[in-house]
Order: C-alpha cells, then structure tokens, then sequence
C-alpha cells in the first residue's frame, strides 16, 4: 500500500496504472512503467508521440497523483533564459537606485542583484520549489525551443541546478519530477537524450480507446463509441495533415453525442467532423472516407 506520508512514492507499475485509473486516466502498462521508473529513479522523463496522444494530459495527472504543483514551461521558438530560467526586476532596481540617489548615495552591483529583485521563471520556480512534495516541471511541446534552449536545459536536467551569476549556483532541494514532450517536428541532441528516460506514447489499440471514450464522454452509446472509433482508425491510414489523436476522437464524439447523434448513419452527421478535421484538406478526405464508411457499414 503507497506510504500515507509520502503520497509520491508509488509501489509499483500496478499501483501507477490505479491511481491514474482514479482519476479516470486509463495508463497502458507502457507509459505507466515509465512514469513509475521517472518517480523512483529521479530521472528526466521524455515522452514523445503524435500530437493528440495525451502526452501533456499524462503529466498533468502526474502532478495530481503525486499531490505535486505543476511547473508548466511551455516551448515555442526563440523561448529565452528570461523566460525560462531566470530575470531581473529591472523596474524595482531602477526604483531602488532612484531612491538611493534621492538619499545622496549610489547602490552597487552587489545592492541590486540579489534575492530580493530575482524574478523565478518555471525552471528556477521548481529548482527552489520547498513543499513535502517534489515539484513536476512539464517542459512542453520541447522540440518547438531552439537547440539554444536545449543547451540552457542540460545542467539542470543532469544536475537539477541553475546557475544565477550573480548568486552562484542553486541545487534543488529534492530532486523534481521532470516530464519533457516532444511531436517530434524535429530531432532533439543526442546530449538531452541521454539525461533522459524515454518512451513512446502511440494511440491506443481499439480496445483501451473505446474505455477511454466510455470514460470521457459517458452520455454517449457504446455503438456510437465503437463506430466512432473504427471511423478514427481507419482516417488514421489516410494521407492527412494531422491524423486526428485521442484528444481529437473525444472532441468528435461529443460533439456527436451534443447533436443528438447516436447512428454514424443518420443524415447529417457528417457535418460533425468539423470537430475531428483541423485542415480543409483533411476535411475533405474524412468527408469521402466517411460516405464510404457509412455505406460500407449499412445493413
């Protein structure tokens, strides 16, 4: 049984897979191996996958399982170290000097750059995080940074420190739990994959999408959830802008289910994949796969 007063700890792959489950997150054993391999060897995790998978959705539970905050640092192109790291209060100091200079004297370097005008950004946040739990840092969408912001992540991801200049270098007080994700829109180094677990998460066979489906959106018919899911299956095969994900697939089936839809049959219910399509393309290749679908799936 998990520890009362360390509520992180989990016990095993099976006692993962539980708590998730109580959140109405269904984990394969896959994924679940991996986030209890993170926890109890402090390592960085690296959860790569096809958007839509559920990558951020799992590190998100992760807090919630563990009783942790979430640090989120979302990537995107050009993310800084200000932005990431660390920054200044430059408007407090350019106060404090004119304060000074009010009073007749002329702060240092020493006088401003200190624990007082330092602004946390997620990385350093989770580095001097003190709670009974570790913090979880989601380093999300990873491949969408620069490679200079690779570089900026290696001494924390190996050592869990950052190092501030002018204050030298800070540890973490307990290791944090690290989930990084990747889409893979391009290949990250070899050095931030070596600091790293790593896993795959594919979509789901059709048994754990149809359980997910039941679980996300239970005002809908298991016909419904099963044809809904054979339809994603086989979309999936076609050559797409973005092959819709398990996200996508709980979007369409509410929707459906808000129409009043209970047959992929009735008339109409095409116009529904407005909410599975993210391109005009794409939209017209499910509309012709779904026509056929329909037929081919008629009595």
């Amino acid at each position: 049984m998990t520890d009362s007063a360390r509520p992180w700890v989990f016990d095993d792959v099976e006692d993962v897979v539980a708590r998730f489950d109580a959140r109405d997150h269904l984990l394969d054993e896959g994924t679940a191996t991996a986030m209890y391999l993170a926890v109890e060897l402090g390592r960085p995790l690296l959860l790569e996958g096809e958007p839509g998978v559920g990558k951020t959705t799992a590190a998100k539970v992760l807090a919630d399982v563990l009783g942790s905050p979430l640090i989120r640092l979302q990537c995107y192109e050009g993310l800084s170290i200000s932005e990431a790291l660390y920054d200044w209060n430059y408007q407090r100091q350019l106060l404090a000097i004119r304060l000074a200079e009010a009073h007749g004297s002329t702060p240092t370097e020493d006088d401003l750059y200190t624990e007082e005008y330092l602004l946390e950004r997620p990385i350093l946040q989770c580095v001097r995080h003190q709670g009974a739990a570790p913090a979880v840092l989601l380093v999300d969408e990873i491949d969408r940074a620069d490679d200079e912001f690779e570089a900026l992540l290696l001494e924390f991801l190996g050592e869990f420190t950052v190092t501030v200049p002018e204050l030298g270098t800070l540890t973490a007080a307990q290791r944090p739990v690290v989930v990084l994700t990747s889409n893979r829109s391009r290949d990250l180094h070899d050095a931030l994959r070596r600091r790293c677990l790593y896993h795959w998460i594919d979509y789901p066979d059709r048994e754990r999408a149809v359980a997910i489906l039941r679980r996300t959106v239970p005002e809908a018919s298991a016909a419904l959830i099963e044809r809904a899911t054979d339809f994603v299956a086989t979309v999936r095969g076609l050559d797409l802008d973005k092959a819709p994900g398990i996200a996508e697939t709980i979007d369409w089936v509410s929707a459906l289910s808000a129409l009043g839809v209970s047959d992929l049959g009735r008339p109409g219910a095409g116009v529904s994949l407005a909410a599975l399509a993210k391109t005009p393309d794409d939209r017209g290749a499910m509309g012709e796969a779904f026509a056929d679908f329909v037929v081919a799936g008629a009595p």
